[in-house]
C-alpha cells in the first residue's frame, strides 16, 4: 500500500506540473523528472495506473482549455491555437475536431454555448430538459480545488488515487463535483470547489479527503451533454431563465455536478453530466 501511495504522489506531481505548465513546453525527460521515475519507464506507469497516456493527458487538458476560450472569450482562433501549443491553425484544427466534432470555428459559431445563449436571449424557459426530483442525503470523500472550475477533474484524479490507496473506491463510482462560488463574481484562480465520491457510512474519510455530506431533498436537475466548456451558457440558463418560469426558490445549499462518462473514453460532445441545483421545499 505504501508503495502505491508512493507511485500515486508522484503522478500526482505530474500532473501539477502538467497544469501548471499547459501552455508551455513540456519535456518528458523534465516530466520523469518531476515524477523522480526513470525516464525509460515512467510514460509507461503513468498509462497503466492514470489509464490513459501521458500525451492523451496533456493533448485533452489543451483541447479542453481551448475550447473554454473558444466559447467563453473572443480571443482569435490563431491566439486560441497557439496557446494550446499548435504550430498552425490547420494542425490544431484537425486536432480540436478529432476531439469535438466539428471544427473551431463551428464550435465557436454553433456549439452547445450557442444554444444556451440563444435560448437564455429569449427566455425560452422549456428549452432543455429540466426535472424536479427529490434526492436523499449522501456522505461523500471528496477533494478541495481551488481555481478553474475547468479543472475539476484535476482534483477528481486525487480524489480517485487516494481512495484507491485506502482501498476504498466503489466498485462504481459516482463523480460529483460541488462547486460554491459564483465565477462571474470572483477571480478564477480563487474559485472553490470539490471533487466528491458518495461512499459507506463505515468508510474512514481523513487528509487529504475531506467529509462531505449533500443535502438530501428537491433539486432541479439539467441534463447537458456536450462539452464542460460549454456549461456557462446552462448555468446561465437554468439560473436566468428556468428558475424564475419555474415558480420554486433555490435552496441555500451548492448547486453540484454529476459526470455520467468520462472524458478519457468518449468525444468531448458526447460528454453527459447532470447539473443540480437544490430547491426549497414546496410547503
Amino acid at each position: 500500500m505504501r508503495n502505491q501511495e508512493s507511485y500515486n504522489k508522484r503522478l500526482n506531481r505530474v500532473v501539477d506540473y502538467v497544469y501548471a505548465h499547459l501552455e508551455d513546453d513540456l519535456s518528458f525527460d523534465r516530466l520523469a523528472e518531476v515524477a523522480c521515475l526513470s525516464s525509460y519507464h515512467w510514460s509507461r506507469i503513468y498509462s497503466a495506473m492514470r489509464g490513459e497516456t501521458i500525451v492523451a493527458t496533456i493533448r485533452r487538458l489543451r483541447l479542453q482549455r481551448a475550447a473554454d476560450r473558444l466559447a467563453n472569450s473572443d480571443l482569435e482562433i490563431e491566439a486560441v491555437s497557439a496557446r494550446a501549443g499548435y504550430s498552425s491553425t490547420d494542425t490544431f484544427g484537425r486536432a480540436f475536431k478529432g476531439a469535438f466534432g466539428v471544427s473551431p470555428a463551428a464550435y465557436r459559431e454553433a456549439g452547445s454555448h450557442a444554444a444556451f445563449r440563444a435560448a437564455h436571449a429569449t427566455s425560452e424557459a422549456a428549452a432543455f430538459p429540466v426535472v424536479v426530483e427529490s434526492l436523499p442525503e449522501r456522505r461523500c470523500a471528496g477533494i478541495n480545488h481551488i481555481g478553474s472550475y475547468m479543472e475539476i477533474d484535476h482534483a477528481m484524479a486525487r480524489l480517485f488515487a487516494a481512495l484507491v490507496d485506502r482501498h476504498s473506491l466503489p466498485a462504481e463510482p459516482a463523480m460529483l463535483g460541488v462547486f460554491f462560488d459564483d465565477p462571474d463574481l470572483g477571480p478564477e484562480a480563487e474559485l472553490h470547489s470539490r471533487a466528491c465520491l458518495p461512499v459507506a457510512k463505515s468508510d474512514t474519510i481523513d487528509a487529504p479527503l475531506v467529509e462531505t455530506v449533500l443535502r438530501g431533498g428537491p433539486y432541479a436537475k439539467l441534463r447537458y451533454k456536450g462539452p464542460y466548456a460549454d456549461m456557462r451558457g446552462a448555468y446561465r440558463w437554468l439560473l436566468g431563465v428556468w428558475l424564475p418560469a419555474s415558480g420554486y426558490e433555490p435552496d441555500d445549499a451548492p448547486i453540484f455536478e454529476a459526470y455520467l462518462n468520462d472524458p478519457r473514453e468518449v468525444p468531448q460532445n458526447e460528454l453527459r453530466t447532470d447539473i443540480h441545483l437544490p430547491l426549497k421545499a414546496v410547503s
